[in-house]
This record gives C-alpha cells, structure tokens and sequence, in this order.
C-alpha cells in the first residue's frame, strides 16, 4: 500500500489480493532480509548509543539531553549504513517493475538476488536510495525511545533506592 499509485484503499484488499495471487509465501519474502537487516542495525545503532553517552554522559548520571542527542545520534548512523539492506528489502517486498525488467526470472527471490538487481539497476549508488529519508525517521524515533527507556531506568533505580534507604 505504500507504493506510489497503489491500487488498494483497504488493508484487507490488498492482503486479499497478495494472498490470492502470491499466497502466504509473499508475506514473507523478505524475511530473511529483515532479520538480517536488523542485527547489523541494531548492534551498530547501542555501540553508537553508548560510545555517545560516554563521550556526552561519562559519568552516565539521569541527562534528557545526553539521551536524546545520543540517541538521535545512534539511529542517524545505524540508518545510514543499514539503508542498502533496506533497499533491497523493499525491493523484495515490492517486487518493482522496472528492477523486474532487469531481472532475468522476472521475479526477485533472496537477499542475494535483491542486491545483484539493484546494483544492475542503478549501480553503487542505488543502494543509498532514501538514505535521508531513513534517517530523518530513524532520528526522533530512536531518541524518543532511548529518552523514554533511561527515564524509566532512571525512576525505577530511584524507587528502589528509596526502599533500600526506607524512606
């Protein structure tokens, strides 16, 4: 649906029509992809995280803004260097006339083959296609979610110590 010029209106509609003329494999063709995408993100997006608070927060007291800015900070890198993967990933998904016209199956099946299509179609540079948009997303997202979970940290740590002082 969130292809340019989708025929479908309704969620239901457009699972209706994958299912009937794909069926349940094309809900998940690109799984593996996903996870794949995702371990890389994630491992470089905390080591951002925490190389940032350590440089901003050393002494990692309770900082909004040390976790915000380093937050932000650790989507914006774990996006950009992640987007290739993304872009095959949406390749898979999409399965886009122009890369399967390129394509010699007409079908695009794999991780492996996504990358081989997108480097036919639009070379190297390809790979980075919507890099901003991603980590424009990416920024808030992440430095709402790492504010929100080191206050919750923070309060949790807090209460805790009342209890051991018995206040």
């Amino acid at each position: 649906m969130q292809m340019y010029n989708s025929p479908y209106q309704r969620v239901m509609d457009c699972v209706r029509a994958v299912w009937r003329n794909e069926g349940a494999g094309a809900f998940y063709r690109s799984y593996t992809t996903q996870l794949t995408m995702n371990i890389p993100f994630q491992a470089i997006h905390f080591m951002t995280y925490e190389f940032l608070q350590e440089q901003l927060n050393p002494h990692r007291q309770y900082n909004p803004g040390s976790h915000v800015v380093s937050g932000a900070c650790a989507g914006a890198v774990a996006a950009a260097a992640t987007t290739p993967l993304d872009v095959c990933k949406t390749l898979l998904n999409t399965q886009e006339s122009l890369a399967l016209s390129s394509n010699i199956s007409g079908h695009i099946t794999g991780m492996a083959n996504a990358f081989r299509t997108v480097y036919q179609v639009g070379g190297v540079t390809a790979y980075f296609r919507g890099v901003q948009a991603r980590v424009i997303f990416q920024m808030p997202s992440t430095a709402i979610a790492w504010s929100v979970y080191e206050f919750f940290k923070y309060i949790l740590t807090k209460r805790q110590e009342d209890r051991r002082a018995g206040k």
